[in-house]
């Protein structure tokens, strides 16, 4: 053994000595190359401006929205709510008396933003009601397969890319008291002349079909995307339990059209708030009055008769801020409801 270990040395001793030589080796090696030094600079920088890039581009990409919305939607916002709060005229828009709530307190009292609000929230039931459930059943129509399906979803959609002022025009002539084509179809019928213009009712009826006509081409084009996300299994599992295609209709397709349904109606509410153009040029070169006794005009024609024809900019500013409060009770109403058709939905 003791030759052995005596063999071993040696062995162990070279291995001690190579190993110092080894370290010298790698201590004296060539020294760094200059234009590695830089290249890898370079590559850190980049790797810097790329971090840089991927963490702030998407906020560069946004930022002319903002931009935008700031200019043209929140100071317009901002500054009707202040004006709101004053007395002040178009004519002179800074020169401005502080009164407080007082343009709000009228209204109040003012008969005619009642009856603006009446008619308004009347023409809105006239026009969404009829105008969702005929976007709905055409939508179950172009849900099947039809011949020519992508012309009949074109035509659809046509009355929505028509001008409000051609529509409402053609619509003029359509309810014309003498020479309309409506009453001439009524008259066949034994019907008498109506006078659509001067009508309470009548004249509601008619501003609420234009707005029926240009809309409801856009709603069944939604209805209809919708309908074709809900999946097929649900179709064929009800008609393997005998179910009618009418059937089908009621349990499968509307309990999944629920939340579109929700938001078409929360949308036309509030395009039936904002109405405009269609009471306006509806009454021809009568103005914003609405009629001669105010029969449709809206909130939206009061607010532009308040603001440009009496030139009270305090005054439309707090029917812009009412309609704008309006809007925000409509919001709240919908989410509410639609937490309610959740908590059903999870409870089912």
């Amino acid at each position: 053994m003791a030759s052995e270990f005596s063999a071993a040395a040696p062995s162990s001793v070279e291995e001690g000595a190579a190993a110092p030589a080894s370290g010298v080796a790698v201590a004296s090696g060539p020294p760094q190359d200059p234009g590695r030094e830089a290249a890898d600079r370079r590559r850190e920088r980049r790797s810097r401006w790329y971090r840089r890039d991927v963490k702030w581009s998407p906020y560069a990409f946004i930022a002319p929205f903002f931009l935008f919305f700031a200019a043209f939607g929140l100071f317009p916002l901002l500054y009707t709510g202040w004006a709101s709060l004053h007395r002040v005229e178009l004519t002179a828009p800074n020169d401005m008396e502080w009164i407080g709530l007082r343009n709000y307190t009228r209204l109040l009292d003012d008969e005619f933003f009642w009856n603006a609000l009446q008619n308004t929230f009347t023409i809105g039931i006239l026009s969404t009601v009829p105008q969702l459930l005929m976007a709905l059943g055409i939508a179950h129509l172009l849900n099947y397969r039809l011949r020519g399906s992508m012309f009949f979803r074109v035509a659809a959609l046509t009355p929505y890319a028509t001008s409000v002022a051609a529509a409402t025009l053609v619509f003029v002539m359509l309810f014309g008291r003498d020479y309309g084509m409506i009453n001439w179809f009524l008259s066949l019928a034994g019907f008498e002349h109506i006078d659509w213009q001067n009508g309470s009712f009548t004249s509601q009826l008619a501003v609420s079909s234009i707005v029926v006509w240009r809309w409801t081409g856009y709603n069944a084009l939604i209805y209809l995307a919708a309908m074709q996300s809900i999946p097929a299994d649900l179709y064929e599992s009800a008609a393997l339990d005998g179910a009618s295609r009418w059937q089908q209709f009621l349990h499968v397709t509307l309990p999944s059209l629920r939340p579109t349904i929700l938001f078409t109606m929360v949308v036309s509410t509030i395009g039936a708030i904002q109405l405009f153009g269609e009471p306006l040029l509806f009454n021809g070169g009568g103005g914003a009055t609405g009629g001669s006794e105010h029969q449709f005009q809206t909130l939206g024609l009061y607010l532009y008769e308040q603001g440009w024809t009496n030139l009270h900019l305090g005054r439309a500013s707090a029917i812009a801020w009412a309609m704008f409060l309006l809007l925000i009770v409509i919001g709240l109403v919908s989410l509410a409801v639609t937490r309610w058709l959740r908590r059903g939905e999870g409870k089912a």
